[in-house]
């Protein structure tokens, strides 16, 4: 339990030691005498988010130091797994606020983490605000509180686990799905390639020498054309040699008239017997020439696809007889995952009927919850002065989640006659503080958390509902450290240990002291809040009355 709290310099507290009862221990104060930073200065030494705006106007930073005993097992387990010495069964938690923002936290003197605070901090108070009637108006909230009022989460935490592994086995098996589609995309490539250059049956440099071979092939059929077209020239019809004789037949006669002619004759006679030997040697190389024109057309052909294939892939021939063998080595290698599919199949198919029948089970101990849980409420709340309100679960079956295949809403009726609706619809604020304040009790002895702090409480509540709150409030404390800050009599009178928060001017410097009360100074502050700061005579003896009433309860 929380046994002191230390407060330096955080807001208008200047200096604060504030000692705790084991019972219900109630705040009362004017409003605005500081009550709110109490509440702000716990939760900063249990590790929440704080804010340098708390740290005291001209100092340097702000200090809380809350020293805990009598720790839960929980608390000890975890502070031996840290290595946090806990002496005389007591720890002392500090937190640290400077005004630059910077935030410091130890344990025992010893620094921690502010994560650590918060974590151990969980496992020692829990702490009960307005805002948490939020939780109420949550709907998804309220299958957690059910399975905390029931208390045995071993069917829940069986069922997370076999449900996480059913995840884990879904998440598994659609990894390998996606990847056996991988290796069926890669295996249609590494085919595509294969086929396209295995049918070739490349090697390295062919296309060079298909090009030379293909590129000399071409040259003999042009120089045969050209010969051809020059014996033609010369020995074809009309041509050279035919010119030659007819100029030689011209001259014959008149050799003997002009001895000039001769000479031009004889050179004539000459030329045409040249032509003509010219003519033979050219169809005798004609004949040395060679040529294939189906070997011309398959080369063609040939160098075509080659040069085909080197575009596709973007590569030269060599790169293209590597291609394909690596396809062959990749595809050689390229295991598929079908044998492993169809095992996780059928392992997820075993887990879903698994947890299907795990969410049943538990679905139905929810079932038998929930009725001892209206049950329970409703009774809370008869005492609390909701008498005649109808509290119903509404609990159906829905999709798997990792908290079962359920969910449940709480539904209220506040007048006799009207069907109950969910609470968020028809719940004013002082039917909330109330409902959560018997949610609270009925669940009080279900965790070892050994302190409850409730904060405003009392919103919205007054008369014979206080008096049943405060009421509650101290059964509560019978079994649990109770913190309370209030601004009602009906619920200050039944403290065990009664403190007031006091706003004082010191000078030109607000400031807020913590008082312990004994019961003159009770009768004073219960008085106060009855019937204003200067109370009568008859109120201080009403007071009285009220507390020694509250005390026989």
């Amino acid at each position: 339990m929380l046994k002191e709290l230390y407060i330096k310099n955080l807001a208008v507290i200047k200096e604060a030691v504030i000692p705790l009862g084991g019972g219900l221990n109630i705040f009362t104060g004017e409003t605005g005498a500081g009550k709110s930073i109490l509440i702000n200065g716990i939760n900063a030494v249990l590790g929440q988010r704080s804010s340098k705006e708390i740290v005291r106007t001209g100092c340097d930073k702000a200090i809380i130091t809350a020293l805990f005993t009598h720790l839960p097992a929980e608390v000890e387990a975890k502070l031996d797994e840290l290595g946090f010495d806990h002496d005389d069964d007591e720890i002392t938690v500090t937190r640290e606020i400077s005004s630059d923002g910077g935030s410091v936290a130890r344990i025992n003197d010893r620094t921690a983490s502010v994560g650590l605070l918060r974590e151990i901090g969980s496992l020692l108070i829990n702490i009960h605000g307005q805002h948490d009637n939020q939780i109420l108006l949550d709907s998804e909230r309220h299958l957690q509180i059910l399975d905390d009022f029931g208390g045995d989460n071993s069917l829940l935490s069986a069922y997370r686990a076999s449900f996480r592994k059913l995840q884990q086995t879904a998440r598994t098996l659609g990894e390998l799905k996606k990847k056996e589609q991988s290796r069926l995309e890669r295996s249609r490539t590494l085919n595509e390639i294969i086929d396209d250059i295995g049918e070739l049956g490349l090697t390295a440099g062919e296309d060079d020498e298909l090009e030379r071979e293909y590129q000399a092939a071409k040259d003999s059929e042009k120089t045969m054309i050209a010969i051809n077209n020059a014996i033609s020239a010369i020995t074809g019809e009309g041509a050279a040699n035919e010119l030659l004789a007819s100029a030689e037949g011209e001259l014959s006669g008149f050799t003997e008239i002009n001895k000039s002619l001769a000479p031009l004759y004889e050179r004539l006679s000459a030329a045409e017997i040249e032509l003509a030997d010219i003519a033979s040697e050219l169809e005798h190389a004609a004949g040395k020439i060679e040529l294939d024109g189906q070997r011309l057309d398959e080369t063609a052909e040939r160098l075509g696809v080659i040069n085909k294939l080197k575009r596709k892939y973007a590569t030269d021939c060599e790169g293209l007889v590597k291609l394909y063998d690596d396809a062959c080595a990749e595809m050689s290698a390229l295991d598929g995952c079908g044998d492993e599919i169809a095992e996780l199949v059928r392992e997820r198919e075993q887990l879903l009927h698994e947890v299907t029948e795990q969410a049943k089970a538990l679905y139905n101990y929810r079932e038998e919850v929930a009725a001892r849980f209206t049950e329970r409420v409703t009774a809370e709340l008869s005492f609390l002065n909701m008498e005649g309100v109808i509290i119903k679960v509404r609990h159906e079956k829905g999709k798997l989640t990792v908290n079962g295949m359920d969910s449940a809403e709480f539904l209220i009726s506040a007048n006799k006659g009207e069907e109950p609706k969910p609470i968020s619809k028809i719940a004013s604020g002082g039917e909330l503080s109330r409902i959560m304040l018997a949610l609270k009790s009925v669940i009080a002895d279900k965790d070892s958390i050994p302190t409850m702090i409730f904060d405003e409480i009392d919103t919205g509540v007054s008369g014979k509902a206080a008096q049943k709150i405060g009421i509650k409030l101290r059964q509560i404390g019978k079994v649990r450290q109770v913190i309370c800050v209030t601004h009602l009599s009906q619920i200050a009178v039944m403290a065990d240990d009664h403190l007031m928060i006091e706003k004082n001017v010191v000078g030109d410097r607000t400031e807020t002291s913590v008082t312990h009360l004994e019961l003159d100074g009770r009768i004073a502050e219960i008085a106060r809040i009855m019937g204003g700061d200067q109370p009568s005579a008859l109120m201080l003896e009403n007071a009285e009355a009220e507390i020694r009433r509250a005390a026989e309860i």
